[in-house]
């Protein structure tokens, strides 16, 4: 029988380095979609894996008062990417080759196959709002990637940014706000 997540969580505390690895492999995944969605880059995704669990790891004491694993993992991870998006605000933004996406992602791409000119249209738009999504400042940028990409909560986004709820609606309305004017400006040109 599975354990439940509070149970792998204690089991961590308590020093079992196996209930540790299972916490990694339930959310090694979904931590490493938020790090590509947050930075576009796979590199640095797999940075955000590494370094979100490696914090987790030695702040292992400080979990018995996490009142929510997942949202603590979000907040570290989230952190973590912000560290690495003001680090790279001089180099130039990185590509979102669809190749080089790994193996599992690309065969749900796949799955849907539309026809070349849907390929094109599809890539030429999700480029597009990567590059919008890159002029947004980095909480807004965060809040709508979490909301409306990951499909986390306003809730469970605020418990992460240790902010109120208002504050995350506030976000993410501006951020969408911004989106559709970058948006219909680059349509327009």
């Amino acid at each position: 029988m599975l354990k439940s997540i509070p149970e792998l969580v204690n089991d961590f505390i308590e020093g079992d380095d196996s209930a540790f690895a299972e916490l990694i492999r339930r959310y090694r995944d979904k931590i490493y979609a938020l790090g590509y969605q947050i930075l576009g880059s796979h590199l640095d995704a797999d940075d955000v894996v590494q370094e979100t669990f490696v914090r987790i790891y030695r702040r292992r004491r400080e979990m018995a008062s996490v009142k929510y694993f997942s949202t603590f993992l979000i907040r570290i991870a989230t952190n973590y990417s912000i560290d690495l998006l003001r680090k790279r605000k001089s180099r130039s933004a990185l590509s979102d080759d669809a190749s080089s996406l790994p193996g599992h992602i690309q065969l749900d791409l796949a799955r849907g196959v539309p026809n070349p000119s849907d390929t094109f249209e599809q890539k030429r738009v999700m480029e597009e709002i990567r590059k919008a999504l890159d002029l947004l400042p980095p909480k807004q940028r965060l809040t709508a990637i979490l909301h409306d990409i990951e499909g986390y909560s306003k809730s469970e986004i605020a418990e992460a940014f240790d902010c109120p709820e208002a504050t995350v609606r506030s976000n993410l309305h501006i951020a969408r706000t911004k989106l559709r004017k970058l948006l219909k400006r680059r349509k327009d040109t």
